[in-house]
C-alpha cells in the first residue's frame, strides 16, 4: 500500500525537500529582501515571501526526486533517497509535490505580490523540469545553462519586498549563476565515475577532469570579478569589499591546488567550501548594508 503521511514517513518528505539545499535558497531570498530597502521589509512580505519561496523550492525538490528515482537508485550518495528505496511511492512524492507548490504559489499571490509569484513559477519550472528532465541529459553544460533557476532567489526576495525588479537584485542573480558551475563541477569530479554509470553528460564525463579543472578555475576567476562589481558601483562598502576579497582568496586557492593536486577529496573540500563562501559572502553584503545605513 502507498505510504501514509504521518509522522512516522515525515523523514522521509522531509528528505524530499532537500532541506540543506532549501536553507542556502531561502537565506539568499531573506537577504535580498533585507538589501532592497534601506531599513527593515515589511513583516508581512518577509514572512509570506520567505515561506512562500521555501514551499516552491521545496516543491522543486520533490519533483527532482521523483524524475531522478530510477538514476538515484544506481548512484552511491543519492540510492538512500526515500522514493530510490522504494520507502515513497511516485504518486506520494507527486501530490506532495503538487500540494507544496500550490500552496506556495497561493502565499505568494495572495500575500506577497504576482511578481514574487510568476518569477518564482518559472524558477520551480527551470529547475524541476527544463534542468532535471532535459538539460541535466541532454548537454554538459547543463549546470550552467540551468544554474539560472537556482540563481533566482534574491531577486525573489528583492520582488517580494518591492514588487519590481532592480539592477542591484540582478547582481545578486549573477554573483550565484557564476558561482554555480565551480561550485557543482567539484562535486561531479568527485562523483564522476557514478554520472558515467548513469549516463549524465555532466563536463567531467564528458572532457574529462583536467578539463573540468581549468573550467572551474576561470569560472572563480570570472566569479572575483563579478563579486566586486557590488563595491564598485556602489551597492556595498569597504566591509564587504573586505570580506569578498578574503573569501575570493580562497576560493582562488582552492581551485589552484586543484589544478595541481593528486588529493582525491580535494574536489569534495571545494565543494564544501563553495557553499560556505556563498553563505558568508551573502552575511557580507548584509553586514555592509546596516553598516552603511548606520554610518549614513
Amino acid at each position: 500500500m502507498p505510504a501514509k503521511f504521518n509522522p512516522a514517513n515525515f523523514n522521509q518528505y522531509l528528505q524530499l525537500c532537500k532541506p540543506r539545499v532549501v536553507v542556502l535558497i531561502v537565506f539568499t531570498a531573506v537577504v535580498g529582501m533585507f538589501l532592497a530597502v534601506p531599513g527593515w521589509p515589511p513583516l508581512s512580505a518577509l514572512l509570506a515571501g520567505t515561506l512562500g519561496i521555501g514551499l516552491a523550492a521545496s516543491s522543486a525538490a520533490a519533483i527532482n526526486h521523483l524524475l531522478d528515482h530510477r538514476i538515484d537508485a544506481k548512484m552511491a550518495r543519492t540510492r538512500n533517497r526515500p522514493l530510490a528505496t522504494g520507502q515513497l511511492t511516485e504518486r506520494n512524492v507527486l501530490v506532495f509535490a503538487i500540494g507544496l507548490g500550490v500552496l506556495a504559489m497561493a502565499m505568494l499571490i495572495i500575500w506577497v505580490n504576482l511578481l514574487t509569484a510568476m518569477l518564482t513559477f518559472l524558477s520551480l519550472i527551470g529547475y524541476a523540469i527544463v534542468y532535471t528532465a532535459w538539460l541535466k541529459r541532454a548537454t554538459p553544460q547543463n549546470i550552467v545553462i540551468g544554474g539560472a533557476a537556482g540563481a533566482a532567489p534574491p531577486i525573489l526576495g528583492w520582488t517580494a519586498v518591492t514588487g519590481s525588479l532592480d539592477p542591484q537584485a540582478m547582481l545578486l542573480f549573477l554573483i550565484i549563476f557564476i558561482w554555480t558551475p565551480p561550485h557543482f563541477w567539484a562535486l561531479a569530479i568527485y562523483r564522476k565515475e557514478e554520472y558515467a554509470l548513469v549516463d549524465i553528460p555532466m563536463l567531467p564525463v564528458t572532457h574529462g577532469s583536467a578539463f573540468t579543472r581549468l573550467q572551474i578555475l576561470l569560472y572563480t576567476i570570472l566569479l572575483v570579478i563579478i563579486t566586486t562589481l557590488p563595491y564598485l558601483t556602489g551597492m556595498s562598502g569597504l566591509v564587504y569589499l573586505a570580506g569578498v576579497s578574503v573569501l575570493n582568496a580562497g576560493f582562488l586557492w582552492y581551485a589552484l591546488r586543484m589544478m595541481i593536486s593528486k588529493d582525491v577529496l580535494l574536489p569534495m573540500h571545494t565543494f564544501a567550501f563553495s557553499i560556505t563562501y556563498l553563505m558568508v559572502l551573502f552575511i557580507f553584503l548584509l553586514v555592509d548594508h546596516y553598516f552603511i545605513a548606520l554610518v549614513t
